[in-house]
């Protein structure tokens, strides 16, 4: 069975293309155009060039292929450019996906975000029915994914779109190499430049649990269903020792109230429009976020597709060794 793999050069996407050939999948990934793969020589797998905006470039991704894991997105927290965002994350999904039905093709894994998902008030864990709505999404990211899921949904009712749907938590682990938000939360925290926490929580699990919980979805998962993958719901605060305590830190011991920060966000903001590059340190979306702690249950995806997660100990103890051993620029990525 040949598999088309979008994403393979993003954080997730990588570890879902590992899990893949772990497996024996004839897989092919697809790349933007002109961009340079950095992937690893002499891996089998089949690369091409195409552009997700492009309905002639992803007739041709498909051609062949019997089913789909659709992981590229553009995840960024902060974005000068929204609009690019939401053709990536939107159209440029829409646009696969027709081409996917098109194609009849016989499976498809959509990865979508528990960004999507509404956040419970008492600070319990939330799951796949906790309801939220477009006006609850916090920042273009979270806009640009719920818009994108609801349009799965929409083609799963409509058109018979084969999707199952994804909703990976906060995955760390090794291999962050761009970094993602969440790995530059983590580069920074063992280099000792988070000296202070706020009040949230944040559901952490291991990349390649994550890339695991995809498989398992391909293999047993309901279409039109979604499925959360997610490990142990912790405080910011502890993650952020233990990341740490890990790398031979010390932890950050003062926490912050949330409207100290918000002047500070807004002038980063404004200094990186000024400079025309860079990421801010922390954004006024970021801060909006953690006005809720983001704890999540994987009980439905361990019900139905058999899916588990390690402790969250592992992906911190894999995320620190790798960043480690391969210090990265600051910057910003997608999945």
């Amino acid at each position: 069975m040949k598999v088309l793999l979008t994403g393979a050069t993003g954080f997730v996407g990588a570890a879902v293309l590992r899990r893949l050939l772990a497996e024996g999948i004839d897989v092919r990934i697809l790349v933007r155009k002109g961009m340079v793969a950095p992937i690893r020589k002499g891996l089998p797998i089949e690369v091409m060039a195409g552009e997700l905006l492009d309905p002639v470039d992803m007739k041709q991704a498909v051609s062949g292929c019997r089913a789909l894991f659709h992981v590229a997105a553009d995840y960024r927290l902060w974005v000068p450019d929204p609009q690019t965002m939401y053709a990536i994350n939107v159209k440029g999904t829409l646009t696969l996906m027709q081409a996917a039905l098109d194609a009849g093709l016989e499976r498809i894994v959509y990865t979508s975000s528990v960004a999507v998902l509404g956040l419970r008030p008492d600070g319990q864990a939330a799951d796949e029915e906790t309801p939220s709505m477009l006006e609850d999404m916090v920042g273009h990211y979270k806009r640009s994914k719920f818009m994108a899921e609801e349009e799965i949904h929409r083609l799963c009712r409509e058109a018979g779109l084969p999707a199952i749907i994804v909703n990976p938590s906060t995955p760390i682990g090794p291999g962050d190499s761009k970094p993602t938000p969440t790995g530059r939360m983590v580069r920074d925290a063992i280099a000792g430049k988070i000296p202070a926490y706020v009040d949230t929580g944040l559901n952490i699990v291991h990349v390649d649990d994550v890339a695991q919980g995809h498989w398992l979805a391909f293999k047993h998962g309901k279409i039109g269903e979604r499925y959360i993958l997610g490990g142990q719901n912790l405080s910011l605060k502890f993650i952020l020792t233990r990341l740490a305590q890990i790398a031979g830190r010390s932890p950050p011991m003062l926490c912050l109230p949330r409207f100290v920060l918000y002047p500070l966000a807004a002038g980063a903001q404004a200094w990186i429009h000024l400079r025309g590059r860079g990421v801010p340190r922390v954004t006024l979306d970021e801060l909006r976020m953690t006005a809720k702690k983001m704890y999540f249950s994987s009980a439905k995806a361990e019900r139905e597709l058999g899916y588990n997660h390690r402790p969250a100990e592992h992906a911190f103890v894999d995320a620190v060794q790798w960043f480690q051993e391969n210090p990265c620029p600051r910057g910003v990525t997608g999945k």
